[in-house]
């Protein structure tokens, strides 16, 4: 899945109302259920869930109008401080979410102090950030904006005074957020550019093997799901995304951070939490086109 601007985008677009247009049509539909008799496909459907349509949210309603904005926001270096970087800088759609970076550099040139993870089926995962600070992409996506080392905006009323003077925005807004009384705002900002996350997924030929197409994977990437799941690695790789639902402690065996590339310790969710148990604690990355994501952990 590679997309770059700004042909690409068009394409994007395109694709995305499709897919709106294709699961809404679809979400009273009944699914068939399949179950062929087949031994390997009845344990990785208990360790494994195919991709939805799109990863829904309970109050942030999905709409075509919503994720357009999403869109022309998650593109827009208007949301960074000095107009350098966009939020596609650090989790670019041209490769799969990341920048293949081991740290982003903000709006200053400014590193930050863990790996940007990729963006591409994000919303399905327990939380959000490498230390689950965030609940959701809702809480998430106004995050970045005004941290001073990533996108550095000073405070909610000078983007949505930017945003409120670009023409096209204003209107873009009132039509995304028909229900509010003033629809730009720094809430809504957050709440577009989770709407557009959230129909960034990516289906493979993994999803129609868990669907009960037995012959979607070839033989060898059969018994690597053999060996995969006889080895223990489904112990935290598993679900939705194979990865990212679970926490875990790094350095099990010897303290982990002595071989980081970070300056710093990083106490990981012990940050958020204050639980000593959480100390070096991180969320469990999914392996969702794992192979196009490197470098790898938060240390990068």
């Amino acid at each position: 899945m590679r997309f770059t601007q700004p042909r690409d985008r068009a394409v994007l677009a395109v694709a995305l109302s499709l897919s709106l247009a294709l699961a809404f049509a679809c979400a009273e539909e009944p699914v068939a259920e399949v179950t062929p008799k087949d031994e390997l496909w009845e344990q990785a459907t208990l360790l494994f869930k195919p991709l939805p349509e799109m990863a829904a949210s309970s109050d942030n309603a999905i709409t075509l109008k919503k994720v357009e904005l999403g869109e022309k926001l998650y593109f827009d270096e208007a949301l960074s401080k000095n107009e350098t970087i966009s939020c596609n800088s650090c989790h670019s759609l041209a490769t799969f979410g990341v920048d293949n970076l081991p740290f982003s550099p903000g709006d200053t040139g400014e590193l930050g102090g863990r790996n940007s993870p990729s963006v591409l089926n994000a919303a399905l995962h327990v939380a959000q950030f490498w230390d689950g600070r965030a609940e959701d992409v809702e809480e998430q996506a106004g995050m970045p904006i005004m941290n001073p080392v990533e996108m550095g905006i000073p405070s909610e009323e000078f983007l949505v005074d930017r945003l409120a003077a670009i023409p096209g925005y204003p209107g873009a807004f009132a039509e995304a957020f028909p229900d509010d009384e003033t629809p730009l705002s720094y809430r809504n900002i957050s709440r577009a550019l989770a709407a557009f996350e959230r129909t960034l997924l990516t289906p493979s030929r993994f999803d129609h093997y868990l669907r009960g197409d037995l012959e979607a994977l070839t033989e060898d990437e059969k018994e690597g799901l053999k060996i995969f799941r006889k080895v223990g690695c489904t112990a935290c790789h598993n679900g939705l995304t194979a990865g990212g639902q679970t926490f875990r402690k790094f350095g099990l065996n010897e303290p982990y951070w002595e071989h980081t590339r970070s300056t710093e310790q990083d106490d990981g969710r012990f940050a958020v939490t204050g639980r000593e148990t959480d100390r070096y604690v991180f969320k469990v990355a999914s392996l969702r086109n794992v192979e196009m994501t490197f470098p790898y952990f938060h240390d990068g």
